[in-house]
């Protein structure tokens, strides 16, 4: 047998498993709708007005919650969300890089995700991919990309840095000729009702014309308004409306396209809520006590605390610094009451077990209605309002929600109790293509062995 009948037989053998996973996948393609801040009684109460949500609910395959990562902060959530890991292993630990002046920059490039995402593995099976103002994705390998990305001097007006940053080149004016019209800043404000409706369409316009295997999108009015007026409230209502307006379109998309009976669709979000009250500043403490200098520097600081909305993790300049450690408890310890009822010690083992950071050697888990804060002057407590997240994923009200719809999910079904890191393994197994995070029981139960 010659080189050339080696060769061809080969690559007869990979055509042949590729069409047999083809024909094996429950799903040609599959919509990851993320809806930040979505919680379980959007879609199980009829008093909300998301008839869309609840529609799909009915007839797909919902769960009552979705246990989430520690801290559950958004862009940690979505690294989650696309890798199937805590952030101990994808190193997105919170919202912000670690700073001991409390001042990191947002996280915002692909390549600081160090474990595999779904954008990676699709490419490599030869599959597409779309992608919507999702979080962390600036140079992802993403075919159709219009990243979550804003500038630093003008942080309320994306429409520039998206631009310069969309894949392939020139996507942001093909969408705005084909989708949207011209998008000002305002079309595209996170606080406002307008970013969801032109996002929606955004994607809408994506799945009719490129027919991606896998299309993600990001909605956030339901998050800025919690935050703003905390879990309920005509604010919340009305970004509800419009989160549930944005998944209209996208299912109209899929109908338009032809895809609708050949497509799976995952609702899922990041978080739930908790209304706050009261915002306590730890390294206030730290400072009091010589731990952390006013101007602290590359390494005038001992100890500090990055505030996660409702935890903080404390990180220590020199990691064997035990005497350190001691004065941070011992501080603790020696709290008033009412000051050690606002929040509860996160021991190491713990927050190894929950895939947190790994340079943290403690955390404090806010009780209900705190919120944490970066301050190192000032008052340690104060006032809040609204809401808020970040707290332990076991808090009641922190949990997330999951609809799966259409093909490979059952009708009328009830999901079991799922991980934020289900959801990944999930989208690998509807359209049938390796991936490096494991699919566990409860992701094999949601979507059986065709």
């Amino acid at each position: 047998m010659n080189v050339t009948t080696i060769l061809r037989r080969g690559l007869a053998a990979s055509l042949l498993l590729a069409c047999a996973a083809a024909l094996a996948a429950p799903a040609k393609h599959v919509v990851l709708i993320s809806i930040d801040g979505l919680r379980p009684e959007f879609y199980r109460q009829t008093d909300w007005p998301t008839p869309n949500l609840q529609e799909l609910a009915r007839e797909g395959s919902s769960s009552d919650g979705v246990r989430g990562i520690f801290p559950t902060l958004t862009y940690p959530s979505h690294t989650t969300l696309v890798t199937g890991v805590a952030p101990a292993g994808h190193g997105i630990r919170y919202n912000t890089r670690f700073s001991p002046q409390g001042n990191g920059l947002w996280y915002v490039d692909a390549a600081d995700v160090q474990a595999p995402t779904l954008w990676q593995a699709l490419r490599q099976a030869g599959l597409t991919s779309a992608a919507v103002s999702w979080p962390i994705s600036k140079g992802a390998p993403i075919d159709y990309n219009l990243p979550e990305i804003w500038s630093y001097t003008d942080p309320y007006d994306r429409t520039g840095p998206i631009r310069e940053h969309a894949t392939p080149p020139g996507l942001f004016d093909e969408v705005e000729r084909n989708a949207t019209g011209k998008l000002r800043a305002l079309d595209l404000d996170y606080r406002g009702l307008a970013m969801d409706e032109n996002n929606s369409r955004i994607l809408a316009y994506l799945l009719r014309t490129y027919r991606p295997s896998l299309a993600a999108i990001h909605l956030v009015a339901a998050d800025s308004a919690q935050h703003a007026v905390g879990r309920s409230g005509a604010r919340v209502n009305k970004a509800l409306a419009t989160v549930d307006k944005a998944v209209g379109n996208i299912l109209d998309a899929l109908k338009q396209a032809g895809l609708a009976a050949d497509t799976a669709v995952i609702v899922t979000g990041d978080h739930g809520f908790a209304a706050v009250h009261t915002s306590l500043s730890p390294n206030v403490w730290l400072r009091k006590a010589g731990l952390l200098p006013d101007a602290p520097g590359d390494g005038n600081w001992r100890a500090s605390f990055h505030a996660a909305g409702g935890s903080a993790f404390l990180r220590l300049r020199d990691p064997g610094d035990d005497a350190a450690l001691t004065r941070v408890r011992a501080l603790l310890a020696a709290l008033p009451t009412e000051q050690q009822a606002l929040f509860s010690v996160v021991e190491v083992e713990e927050l190894r077990r929950e895939g947190a950071d790994p340079e943290a050697v403690l955390a404090l888990a806010g009780t209900s209605g705190v919120l944490f804060r970066n301050d190192a002057t000032g008052s340690v407590l104060g006032q809040a309002s609204g809401g808020a997240h970040g707290h332990h994923p076991d808090q009641s009200g922190l949990q997330t929600g999951f609809i799966g719809y259409g093909a490979g999910f059952a009708r009328g079904g009830q999901a079991g109790p799922l991980a934020l890191t289900d959801i990944a393994p999930v989208v690998a197994r509807l359209l049938g293509i390796p991936f490096a995070a494991p699919c566990s029981a409860q992701c094999r139960a949601l979507v059986p062995s065709p």
